[in-house]
């Protein structure tokens, strides 16, 4: 059930090779360089690149910064109008390549770094988290089915706690599911991270498989954390696709990724 799925920047020297690998899923990590004309382009001919070497499972995965500032999508426009400018625009064109070639886009329902910062502009969390889901229905109802939402660690758009989850439930929404997100948020708590899986697994398109030790955000190689993949992977959705995003020594060579893989891979025998 489990896919090689990768992940990779738009740097020619990674996307080679990932390819080299012939990935079941390939994830481009797209960052602000990648939204001027010419960048545009270049996106449009490597999703044409990965589609003929080795699978058209593609996921856009949105920028997560922008000058320096996270792309969270509660950052309200009076407060932050080039921000919010560019994270709208840059939604916009990752969705109308998703449609065009017939693919995926990611977008962050929220990190955590910044995410405060952000959610201290309004009156109360509550209202920071009616701005969020307004605008998470904005792109929903853009993006239809080329559009997932990612989960995050801070107080808005986490997995792990079921009052949260209902919420995300409510809206019908498209879900990519961070296996090591969800066992941060939860304090490093395997039957938390197995009661949020089969909770949302049937709303769930997309795994980010990755390991951690439940307390920062480490991405470690599958097997290297305290997550209990033995009794993880009966809870995935085997419709859904998944890459393994690990921090890599050297970006250009995905060994931690494919090792991974194999690791899962000999779990399931």
């Amino acid at each position: 059930m489990i896919d090689l799925g990768l992940k990779a920047s738009t740097k020619f020297s990674q996307i080679k090779d990932r390819l080299h690998y012939q990935p079941e899923v390939f994830e481009f990590y797209t960052d602000e360089n990648d939204f001027t004309s010419e960048g545009l382009k270049r996106l449009e001919y490597d999703i044409e690149w990965v589609k003929n070497e080795a699978t058209d499972k593609i996921i856009l995965h949105h920028p997560m910064k922008y000058r320096g500032m996270a792309t969270e999508l509660v950052a309200p426009e009076s407060d932050c109008p080039q921000l919010y400018h560019f994270i709208e625009q840059s939604s916009l064109d990752l969705l109308q390549l998703a449609k065009k070639h017939r693919i995926q886009t990611l977008i962050h329902g929220a990190y955590a770094r910044q995410t405060q910062h952000f959610i201290s502009m309004y009156p109360s969390l509550i209202r920071a988290e009616k701005a969020l889901f307004e605008r998470l229905d904005h792109f929903k109802k853009l993006g239809g089915e080329n559009v997932m939402f990612e989960n995050s660690i801070s107080p808005l758009f986490a997995y792990g706690y079921p009052v949260d989850e209902e919420k995300v439930l409510a809206h019908h929404y498209r879900l990519a599911f961070d296996v090591s997100h969800c066992f941060i948020k939860t304090h490093g708590d395997n039957q938390a991270l197995i009661n949020s899986l089969q909770n949302l697994k049937d709303n769930v398109v997309h795994y980010h498989l990755v390991d951690s030790m439940g307390q920062t955000h480490d991405s470690l190689p599958v097997g290297d954390g305290k997550i209990d993949w033995e009794r993880i992977l009966p809870c995935l959705n085997p419709q859904a696709t998944n890459i393994f995003e690990i921090k890599l020594a050297d970006e250009a060579n995905a060994t931690e990724q494919v090792a991974s893989y194999h690791y899962l891979k000999d779990l399931q025998g």
